[in-house]
């Protein structure tokens, strides 16, 4: 995103909050246009606009209005609800497919197919810009997708993600009769010379002569959206991995096990550095298939939750290693960081290590605001960081990846997950 900029100018003027949708194209220049609301709740709906939207703006139809919330946008976990997450029962890790014949299925395949339909009429027409809703409020924009990162993607038309407060605004002035106008001016810019993604890969070598070729691995992704610099998602997660090995080397350590840290590139398109590590390095999850360097890491330890506290660790199933977290955690009590549930948390990079049977554990944190305000959103921004909680996570990662180096066993392994198959 190069230049993003989009304001009403009929029938007042006002600079609206929006966001580029990834992948999505520039205006080609400036533009000056009426805003066109668009009806369309079926494929014919859209015959009635064949020859009016060239360079038009466009906006559609909602039903949704914006809701406050009596809860606060900052929370921290409370003591009832660790205590519920540390009394948690494993629960087997079961995929319920959806029946592709229910009327929620449905439902979902005719919506994607009207807005696919929808996203190819408007380019064709040639529209100016799209105007869509974004989830939030208070001038909060999460950021989506408009279009596939795919090098061989069809392009799409220019579409911005607008507040929900400026969105309801045109779309009631249009729907009153008020003519409204905007101008818009959106740069984006593809990088196609090099679509290759690369990881931050660096190590303490280990100094023990029977452990040093084992390994403790620990890490977060580099990579952000664009809404913002990625603060919280997840320069955080790696500025506390990176201060961890400072501290290890500002001690001096000599560590029995190599430490390795990886920074990940590409988590948010589908934790792609993680898996194409553990794919070239320990394994293919897909044949259970696995190489010499597997059987070699003894934890993958991951930070991807923001700018919270460590309040404890989830152990993905692993119980016994849970047995062997619980005294690591005695000295951070005072800090707020004593809980070990044998829940997993989804969407991050320790899940591809778990694939292969690497022990791989996602730290608890603290939510902060960051489900309310900055995770994929304009908010993400260094403001956002707590830099006393970044401390105590940093202290705590350092402390565990000093306890697994020195430890005479690896860390407990559960049974070899079954293969994914290709499907």
């Amino acid at each position: 995103m190069k230049k993003n900029y989009a304001a009403i100018t009929v029938p007042y003027y006002h600079a609206i909050v929006a966001i580029p949708k990834a992948w999505t194209s520039s205006t080609n220049g400036p533009i000056k246009s009426e805003v066109i609301l668009v009806k369309a709740d079926t494929v014919t709906d859209l015959d009635q606009y064949k020859g009016k939207l060239q360079g038009k703006i466009v906006i559609f139809d909602t039903k949704t209005k914006l809701a406050g919330s009596i809860k606060p946008d900052l929370a921290r976990y409370t003591d009832a609800e660790l205590d519920e997450m540390a009394k948690a029962t494993a629960t087997p890790n079961q995929r319920r497919a959806q029946d592709p014949n229910s009327p929620q299925f449905i439902a979902f395949r005719k919506a994607r197919a009207l807005r696919a339909a929808i996203s190819t009429f408007l380019q064709q027409e040639n529209v100016g810009l799209i105007l869509s809703m974004a989830r939030g409020t208070d001038g909060t924009v999460f950021t989506t997708n408009g279009a596939s990162y795919a090098d061989t993607a069809k392009a799409a038309p220019a579409e911005l993600e607008t507040s929900g407060e400026d969105y309801l605004r045109i779309l009631r002035l249009v729907k009153a009769g008020q003519k409204v106008e905007m101008e818009a001016d959106i740069k984006t810019q593809f990088f196609t010379d090099d679509l290759n993604g690369y990881d931050v890969v660096a190590e303490i070598p280990g100094t023990d002569k029977k452990l040093k070729d084992q390994v403790v691995m620990i890490g977060g992704h580099l990579d952000s959206w664009h809404g913002a610099t990625g603060a919280t998602d997840n320069g955080a997660g790696s500025a506390v991995m990176m201060e961890a090995m400072r501290i290890l080397k500002a001690v001096n350590f000599k560590p029995r096990r190599t430490i390795r840290i990886a920074l990940w590139s590409s988590e948010e398109q589908g934790l792609f550095g993680s898996r194409n590590y553990v794919l070239n390095h320990f394994g293919d999850p897909k044949t259970m298939v696995l190489k010499p360097e597997q059987a070699k890491v003894s934890a993958y330890y991951n930070l991807d939750n923001g700018t919270g506290k460590i309040r404890g660790i989830y152990l993905q199933g692993d119980s016994a290693a849970g047995q062997v977290f619980k005294p690591w955690f005695e000295p951070f009590k005072d800090l707020g960081a004593n809980t070990i549930t044998i829940r997993n948390t989804g969407g991050t990079d320790h899940l591809s290590f778990d694939a292969v049977g690497i022990p791989g554990f996602q730290f608890i944190q603290d939510s902060m605001d960051y489900g309310t305000r900055t995770h994929h959103s304009n908010q993400d921004t260094y403001d956002r960081l707590s830099e006393d909680d970044l401390k105590q996570a940093a202290t705590i990662v350092a402390s565990f990846v000093y306890n697994t180096s020195q430890r005479d066993e690896m860390i407990p392994r559960q049974e070899l997950p079954k293969a994914q198959g290709t499907n």
